[in-house]
């Protein structure tokens, strides 16, 4: 087995961004790995698999690892270091979770793995693990306000937030494997066992006004249940929302579908058909009891928060949204132009001092030219569906339809199109008037400069009340003429109508 110079790397732990990082999540339903490529900014995942294993089958009953599932995962294991290792991964965290913390043979396992292997195995306390999925939430909400449940099969661990920062936690046997198993399959029995558990944390009552945040690929299953059922335009999960109201019918509602059903909703693996129910019962109990005002559904979780254990601290700090807006576009631009050029020279359009609105232009700005290599038939819807999927943490949903529609915009869509229109329901009419004004602004920006960088600060707008003025270098003479142009005066015009304004050149 070829190990040895993966060991090597995993042993000398050093703080590096030159290379890539991996993370082997050893759960208590599934082994999973994902390596993410670590540039000098915020790291995103470019391999992620999964394998079904069930370590913690029967474990509610026998107090050990399932067997099969034990061999099930050594042979995962092996293929997930052996291909860390031809993917140049520099640093590589094992972490295993609740079944192998709770077992009684979860010891004998983690020494096998690491003899086998020569790596380390972390087995993070119920505590530890929840401020890891923390880590992960806040990244990319870091003034979350309630607090965090991330179900698994073995538990549900809990951390309770205040403005981002750890207040209490806790971790409960409740999850879906464990929960099925000790309740025989049987949903009033689960209830029961729920209500019994929640009894233990005298923290989480009193939570109004308050955010649930679901955190865990069971709760990923189940919110795709509910954006099937309740027709959500939007099919992302991360950072879906509910409200209380409208989560807890739903989760009466999943409880009590047959398997049959469940199978039958696209994105949702079959093999979680049988304890969707079940993940839908503690999700019910939890808001009820907490009294939340909603729910929202994070993509990002214990993985994550070990990813930035990994890196170095100045790299923690960074803006998920910005930083990989950043590294998007150094992969997918065709010149040099950059989104802080193109940021500055449109900036006069706006308000001073909205500071989120700021953030989400800067993004849209360093997105505004990652369509060019598509046909141009397709160019901007191809720009829109891939803004709106973006892989990226630290966006809403209704931000995410914003950066859409801007860049659509730029590649002369119009906020008519039915594309627009299938998710006008997420914007308010500001933030709709916003991502129009955004989007011929950038339209304009690489009208006027070609998308070539070092030409737009040659220009500059006057805005008044009536007019929206673009100055050109020079005067009269010869200096101007690389800026005019029939398209550019026709965006310019279209801008300013926009804006309530004369657009003209000068």
């Amino acid at each position: 087995m070829n190990v040895s110079s993966i060991s090597r790397r995993v042993r000398h732990k050093t703080k590096t961004t030159d290379g890539r990082l991996a993370v082997i999540d050893i759960g208590s339903n599934t082994v999973r790995l994902v390596v993410y490529d670590a540039p000098n900014r915020l790291p995103i995942p470019i391999f992620n698999e999964k394998a079904e294993c069930g370590l913690g089958r029967g474990l509610e009953t026998t107090g050990v690892l399932c067997p099969e599932g034990v061999e099930s995962a050594m042979v995962s294991l092996t293929r997930f270091i052996n291909l860390s290792d031809s993917m140049g991964v520099e640093e590589l965290a094992l972490v295993a979770t609740a079944a192998v913390r709770d077992a009684t043979d979860g010891p004998e396992f983690v020494r096998r793995i690491e003899q086998q292997f020569d790596v380390q195995v972390d087995v993070p306390t119920g505590a530890e693990e929840a401020k890891l999925s923390g880590l992960g939430l806040v990244m990319g909400t870091p003034s979350a306000n309630g607090f965090l449940a991330d179900l698994g099969g073995g538990s549900v661990d809990f951390v309770e937030l205040d403005n981002g920062a750890f207040r209490h936690t806790a971790t409960l046997p409740l999850g879906h494997l464990r929960l099925s198993e000790a309740a025989e399959d049987d949903i009033e029995r689960a209830e029961k066992i729920i209500n019994v558990e929640l009894d233990n944390i005298d923290w989480l009552v009193d939570q109004r006004r308050m955010t649930l945040y679901a955190i865990g690929g069971s709760w990923r299953a189940l919110a795709r249940v509910f954006i099937d059922q309740t027709s959500y335009p939007l099919h992302v999960v991360d950072g879906f929302p509910m409200a209380n109201i409208d989560a807890i019918q739903m989760c009466d509602l999943v409880a009590r579908l047959g398997v049959k059903s469940i199978k039958s909703i696209s994105g949702i693996p079959k093999n979680r058909a049988k304890s969707v129910p079940f993940c839908a019962l503690v999700l019910r109990a939890l808001i009820e009891r907490s009294g939340v005002s909603n729910v929202v559904f994070s993509g990002y979780g214990m993985r994550e928060g070990q990813l930035l254990k990994m890196l170095p601290a100045a790299l923690r700090g960074q803006d998920p949204l910005l930083s990989g807006s950043a590294g998007m576009a150094e992969r997918t631009g065709r010149f040099a132009i950059t989104g802080p050029e193109v940021f500055d020279w449109i900036a006069p359009l706006f308000p001073p001092g909205r500071d989120a609105e700021s953030r989400l232009r800067m993004a849209a700005c360093m997105l505004s030219d990652l369509g060019w290599s598509e046909h141009p038939d397709y160019r901007a819807e191809h720009a829109f569906l891939r803004v709106l999927r973006l892989p990226f943490a630290g966006l809403t949903h209704a931000e995410r339809v914003f950066l859409a529609i801007a860049i659509f915009i730029r590649y002369n869509g119009d906020t008519v199109n039915p594309l627009v229109q299938s998710v006008r329901s997420l914007m308010t009419d500001y933030d709709m008037g916003h991502a129009n004004v955004t989007g011929l602004a950038l339209r304009l920006a690489h009208t006027v400069s070609g998308s070539a960088p070092g030409l737009l600060e040659h220009t500059s707008f006057e805005v008044s009340d009536t007019e929206i003025v673009l100055q050109l270098p020079g005067d009269g003479n010869d200096e101007g003429d690389i800026f005019r142009g029939e398209a550019v005066e026709r965006r310019l015009r279209t801008l300013g109508k926009a804006l309530g304004r004369e657009g003209r050149l000068n």
